[in-house]
């Protein structure tokens, strides 16, 4: 079950499933870099974890540590998820809103996973892993 299937950053939808899907990844100065994410089953190499998520609970207890793992800031206008029945809510996000990322690392190679939490009560409906959203602070 892929949760946060999609993302959409300035009109242009961006799906996981897609080999060559990148994410933008806002810059410190507020510019935006494009940065692969995660990892397709298909791809040969295995440096990187498969998927495209990374759970908080997760990164908390160390497994992310072999990917020197980072958090990143994931600019998007609104994310998808599909339901149990493969339906595609799209949730548009707060202007302040960004959504937590993990920016791994692995000979000189990065990739970036959405990082996730417990589903809000009022969403669970749709999936119980939701991505984790992270307020801008004031520019």
């Amino acid at each position: 079950m892929i949760m946060c299937g999609g993302i959409e950053y300035q009109d242009q939808k961006i799906y996981f499933p897609e080999p060559d899907a990148r994410l933008p990844v806002r810059l410190r100065d507020g510019n935006v870099t494009w940065i692969t994410w995660g990892r397709r089953k298909d791809e040969a190499i295995g440096k990187f974890p498969n998927g495209g998520w990374a759970r908080l609970n997760s990164i908390k207890s160390g497994k992310w540590k072999p990917w020197h793992p980072r958090p990143v800031l994931i600019a998007a206008k609104q994310f998808m998820e599909k339901d149990h029945d493969n339906q595609s809510h799209w949730i548009e996000l707060d202007k302040r809103m960004v959504i937590q990322g993990l920016l791994a690392e692995r000979d000189k190679e990065t990739r970036v996973y959405v990082v996730t939490i417990d589903a809000p009560p009022e969403y669970v409906w749709i999936h119980d892993r939701w991505p984790r959203l992270v307020r801008l602070m004031d520019q």
